[in-house]
């Protein structure tokens, strides 16, 4: 700027009406701004990174999550409703199927978040709730190892327990049958026991899902003629619903619950079969492998343990075929 004395006027040699602060040594911006390519980053989609060397298929997964759940606990329903009543089994039986539902659907939805966060393409149950501590609220960070270790141990010892029984179970009913067709080879149940370890323990060295639902299909297959024989003799002679209790004494409500949440619960198989689908954004949601497989066992569990109940009453014992004419192949 300058004064032009022969004109009275003044000149602006160079005018700018935007400051240049970062070209003043004396001003240094501190303030770093992302790069475009930073800002527009795609979020981690966990299911494009999942490398599943024999993927299964959406079939396949729904045929490992009913045998997870619809097992021969099944056949302990109608004794459930022994200690409930008809009314209150049948509202029970939902109840609980809902609660077990939700929580594998809340187990899953978890898992596939903070894969999000951990950018991982898949975790199993115990890696879940590591993380869960791991990336959650500051004061419960440190507890992440903790958690993760207690939940494989838990899960060893209730899947230990829970399979003692089906042993003792499928023990019980090989001897109840040789011992009748095969009267000279007559066995303890702990024989039986011993036997039976034999071709589980074959079976499980196949490691892989993929490789296992031929297994389980066979074993679907198997439960619903079971079903289906259990079925013809309940409904062969039923009595009338009104000679059954429909609402047992308080008290024993606990041990209802108890042998659906045993019947029903298949919780650590869930991950394994989420993880190793072809398509897992199809495990969740409507229909959904989780919503069907679900539906299905409900319904079942209801139907078994409410027309059981109404056929042998309070006779009926701890498995419903053991309640089946002994004289009859």
């Amino acid at each position: 700027m300058r004064l032009d004395e022969k004109k009275g006027s003044i000149v602006l040699d160079n005018f700018n009406s935007t400051a240049n602060l970062a070209s003043n040594p004396g001003f240094q911006s501190t303030l770093s701004l992302g790069s475009k390519e930073v800002i527009n980053e795609k979020a981690y989609n966990p299911f494009e990174h999942r490398k599943v060397e024999h993927p299964n298929s959406t079939i396949g997964s729904l045929v490992h999550l009913l045998k997870s759940s619809l097992g021969s606990g099944i056949l302990a329903m109608p004794a459930a409703f022994k200690n409930a009543g008809l009314i209150i089994g049948g509202i029970g039986t939902f109840v609980v199927g809902f609660i077990c539902t939700h929580c594998v659907y809340i187990l899953v939805k978890t898992s596939q978040e903070v894969c999000v966060d951990a950018k991982k393409p898949s975790m199993g149950f115990a890696e879940t709730c590591g993380a869960a501590f791991e990336f959650g609220p500051k004061p419960l960070r440190p507890w992440a190892n903790f958690a993760r270790t207690f939940v494989d141990y838990a899960l060893t010892c209730t899947y230990l327990a829970a399979l003692c029984v089906y042993i003792v179970f499928i023990a019980e009913n090989f001897k109840e049958v040789l011992d009748v067709y095969a009267p000279e080879y007559k066995l303890s149940v702990e024989t039986y026991c011993a036997l039976t370890l034999v071709p589980l323990v074959l079976i499980c060295q196949i490691r892989n899902l993929k490789w296992l639902v031929p297994f389980s299909a066979i074993a679907n297959v198997l439960l619903v003629i079971c079903f289906a024989i259990t079925m013809y003799y309940i409904f062969e002679d039923l009595p009338n619903p009104a000679e059954r209790e429909m609402a047992a004494s308080f008290t024993q409500w606990p041990l209802f619950m108890s042998t659906v949440i045993f019947a029903m619960e298949g919780i650590g198989v869930v991950m394994p079969v989420e993880n190793e689908m072809a398509k897992p954004e199809q495990f969740l949601g409507c229909p959904g492998v989780l919503n069907v497989a679900m539906t299905i066992v409900i319904g079942l569990y209801g139907v078994v343990g409410f027309f059981g109940y109404i056929r042998f009453g309070d006779d009926v014992r701890g498995s419903v075929t053991l309640n089946l004419p002994q004289d009859e192949l």
